[in-house]
């Protein structure tokens, strides 16, 4: 980016920055139509991170929904010390997280129920025919992009989605996960060899790879 390109974003952050708080001032005094707006300007980027993070639709609409009413709960106790938009996405990655680890928990209960049902179906002489919500999550995950994503760490999937697609700085992403600037960026260093790992075979064989995850496979 150049330094031209810079002031332009750091111009547009300011203008943005401006905004939100007007905003958030008035939806403190009890003003729901200000904080609506604040939905309005910033529910398709937390549904974004929020996708990229857990990697299902329904999933990622049920915790950007829960991010701003836990957003609105809490707006006496926003500051203003860190722009709004990073307070509202670290409240987005806390719950993906939290997401995920529900999910995980529910899929061990959902894998010992399937496998009591497979082993009587055996013994009955019948076999298991596949879901249709299974076969869709199948065709899905053929997507070399969706399958390189859902193989990288949960940490490594959060801050690609944070610098290649929300477009954060360092300093933005820090504040959003709660780490060091020199952590995000050793951080953001292993997510992009990594992802590059898992998708340079399919890129020397001419696979067409969204634009804004080619910028991930830069590795500095």
């Amino acid at each position: 980016m150049s330094s031209k390109e810079r002031r332009q974003t750091k111009e547009a952050r300011a203008r943005e920055n401006a905004i939100d708080k007007e905003l958030v001032a008035k939806a403190k005094k009890g003003d729901r139509q200000a904080f609506g707006r604040l939905v309005e300007r910033y529910q398709q980027r937390v549904y974004a991170l929020s996708y990229g993070i857990v990697r299902q639709r329904e999933d990622a609409w049920d915790v950007a929904q829960e991010a701003f009413v836990k957003a609105y709960r809490n707006l006496g106790r926003f500051e203003g010390n860190s722009a709004f938009y990073t307070w509202m996405y670290r409240i987005a990655y806390n719950l993906s997280i939290d997401a995920l680890r529900d999910r995980a928990r529910r899929e061990t209960v959902d894998l010992d129920e399937n496998r009591r049902i497979e082993e009587a179906l055996a013994k009955s002489g019948k076999s298991p025919m596949e879901h249709p919500d299974e076969m869709a999550a199948r065709r899905e995950l053929s997507s070399v992009l969706q399958t390189a994503m859902r193989k990288l760490s949960d940490k490594h999937r959060a801050i690609i989605v944070l610098r290649e697609i929300q477009g954060l700085s360092y300093e933005e992403m820090a504040e959003v996960l709660g780490i060091s600037k020199g952590t995000v960026m050793s951080r953001l260093f292993h997510a992009r060899q990594n992802l590059q790992t898992l998708l340079a075979p399919y890129v020397k064989q001419g696979e067409d790879v969204p634009q804004n995850l080619k910028l991930a496979l830069k590795t500095a």
